[in-house]
């Protein structure tokens, strides 16, 4: 080549050079491109990979046992006093109905008194007799009933004797007669009957001795 012809080749080198684009200094140049394009997906998105990596989950929290068993003891100890005062109450005033249920009977007391300072003898007994009537139907309707005792034999569970008569009309050991009415309460005995009972006319009552 002769030296015109070379030196018309650098020229052309140079200005081929000047119109290529200026590539920066980090960019790839085609080689390095094509060997990224070759790497698998997992080598060439590594940040992706730990993105998309489930969060550590924290530690559950302990249970407070301790809280737990002071607040159940606190409770128990409210049940315990709640109770304790309804216990109470309704020992204070478990007969309520009962003494209200009353209360017309010495009412009518009260107005059977008065009459007997103006009213006659009669009149004041039939008064009295239907005060009577009246307070067994109170207490009949709580459970509590008299029974009769006179003419029956001597049951110990349900008399009690307090003298012993001669009565040759009756057999021995039976009721002759009634000092205070017994009353049952709902079927038990309340209090046993206050009784006179019959001896053989040949015994003789250790009282009478005295």
């Amino acid at each position: 080549m002769s030296p015109e012809e070379r030196d018309i080749a650098t020229k052309e080198a140079a200005a081929r050079e000047a119109a290529a684009p200026e590539r920066a200094p980090d960019e790839p140049d085609a080689a390095e491109q094509s060997a990224r394009a070759e790497q698998p997906a997992s080598a060439r998105e590594p940040a992706s990979a730990e993105q998309d990596a489930p969060a550590e989950q924290p530690a559950p929290a302990e249970p407070d046992y301790k809280d737990k068993w002071l607040r159940a003891v606190a409770e128990l100890d409210n049940v315990r006093k709640r109770a304790s005062r309804e216990r109470e109450d309704y020992t204070r005033f478990a007969n309520e109905s009962v003494l209200r249920d009353l209360l017309p009977v010495l009412d009518n007391l009260d107005r059977a008194l008065a009459a007997a300072r103006t009213e006659p003898a009669a009149a004041v007994t039939a008064g009295v007799e239907l005060i009577q009537r009246e307070l067994l139907k109170v207490l009949e309707k709580f459970g509590l009933t008299p029974f009769s005792s006179v003419g029956q034999p001597f049951d110990p569970e349900r008399h009690e004797a307090v003298a012993r008569v001669s009565r040759p009309d009756l057999p021995e050991m039976t009721v002759a007669g009634e000092t205070g009415r017994g009353y049952l309460l709902n079927g038990r005995v309340l209090r046993p009957a206050m009784v006179t009972v019959a001896m053989a006319a040949d015994e003789r009552d250790p009282a009478t001795d005295a």
